[in-house]
């Protein structure tokens, strides 16, 4: 169900403010102002993870783009400190074939995490890793 939340603001931010939300690319500010706000709140109360305190659970996926050779693939590996629910990987991307990405979705504590994505940044021919965090839930499970 539905309900309206309304708020005010000066003429300026206003405008502002919906061309943030046309540049970001969103046709709905209900759902641009749903989503800043759950990204925001997540940042606040656990940060990147980065900076999240070493024993917080994080769920997200590595994204690794990188210049392969000989059919190489950077598969992390099942450990006893960091749960990988799925792998991908695709190769022969953008102009060059010889780009590659993994897409690793990982569970475990957020030092375990910082430590694959350390390992990855530092492996030979890796151009760059992101970590995109699953949205935090309070209840309610699969």
């Amino acid at each position: 169900m539905s309900q309206i939340l309304s708020f005010s603001a000066d003429s300026e931010f206003a405008n502002d403010f919906d061309k943030l939300i046309k540049k970001s690319g969103y046709k709905n500010r209900s759902r641009f102002i749903r989503d800043a706000s759950l990204f925001f709140a997540e940042i606040q109360q656990r940060g990147d993870l980065m900076n999240m305190d070493d024993e917080e659970t994080v769920e997200g996926h590595l994204v690794v783009h990188y210049q392969h050779a000989n059919e190489q693939k950077l598969m992390v590996s099942r450990t006893d400190s960091v749960e990988v629910a799925a792998y991908h990987h695709s190769s022969r991307l953008g102009h060059s074939c010889h780009s590659s990405v993994d897409v690793v979705h990982v569970k475990g504590e957020a030092r375990n995490v910082r430590r694959i994505y350390q390992q990855l940044q530092n492996t030979p021919n890796v151009d760059k890793v992101s970590f995109i965090s699953a949205p935090m839930r309070q209840e309610g499970c699969c």
